[in-house]
């Protein structure tokens, strides 16, 4: 979308549903996945921020190359699925859980 598109002027504000990934219109149940492996990515960052590790090592303590680490820090949500992410979580110490509710 160019800055010239008029849409960019629309300066109506939408309510949001809690989940970016609803609000931009997929099924509620990919929503929540998506929404899910977005907060496992966004912790992995932070971690490798706090931990002060470069790619190279972040890498070696999740077992993955460099190159993943990459895409992982860039936020490439559609490189990773939730069962990978949830691997790499453990692998750097941190203790994933689910709750199920209705």
């Amino acid at each position: 979308m160019k800055k010239t598109d008029s849409r960019w002027n629309d300066t109506r504000r939408i309510k949001s549903s809690g989940n970016v990934f609803v609000d931009l219109g997929f099924d509620p149940a990919e929503a929540e996945v998506l929404k899910l492996r977005a907060e496992v990515m966004l912790r992995l960052e932070q971690l490798v921020k706090e931990r002060g590790w470069t790619q190279t090592e972040a890498a070696r303590h999740l077992g993955v190359t460099q190159p993943r680490v990459s895409r992982l820090v860039k936020g490439k949500w559609q490189d990773f699925s939730l069962d990978m992410l949830l691997t790499l979580a453990m692998r750097a110490g941190l203790k994933p859980t689910l709750r199920l509710a209705h």
